[in-house]
């Protein structure tokens, strides 16, 4: 399945572990926690093994939690979404931007309210085009699930 979109994988992924393991996992991951193998080829598809066999540990550190982030956006839903706020709102400070870019997409998907500050701060004075874009969508989405 590692040729499969990121979004199916992670569907298998929560199908065959659950989702409450994966989302753990995940959020482990996101505090600098060891990712599992199989799970971070279900989170970052054909590139994982090359990755965690040969590169750097910086990189697989940057890599996994990009990854992790991206496994919170498809795993998540309204039962763990509360235990994720605090990982996720700490995501949107990470040094890379990738990472940052993902958390602020995983708060515009799943409404975590706790993020408004740290996404509007984000859309107004990350240096990262991509990043500021994931945030606008980010506030647009908690301001208008608020009125």
């Amino acid at each position: 399945m590692t040729g499969a979109s990121p979004r199916l994988r992670i569907a298998a992924e929560c199908s065959r572990r659950g989702r409450e393991a994966v989302v753990a996992d995940c959020l482990s991951i996101l505090r600098g926690g060891e990712p599992d193998p199989t799970l971070a080829v279900a989170l970052g598809g054909p590139a994982a093994p090359r990755l965690l066999a040969g590169e750097t540990r910086a990189d697989v550190d940057l890599w996994s939690r990009v990854w992790a982030a991206r496994g919170l956006l498809w795993a998540l839903d309204p039962a763990t979404t509360e235990r994720a706020s605090d990982a996720v709102v700490a995501a949107l400070h990470d040094p890379a931007w990738r990472v940052r870019e993902k958390a602020a997409q995983v708060v515009a998907r799943h409404l975590i309210d706790d993020a408004l500050p740290d996404v509007v701060r984000l859309r107004d004075a990350d240096p990262v085009p991509r990043v500021r874009t994931a945030a606008s969508r980010a506030v647009q989405r908690l301001t208008a699930a608020g009125e």
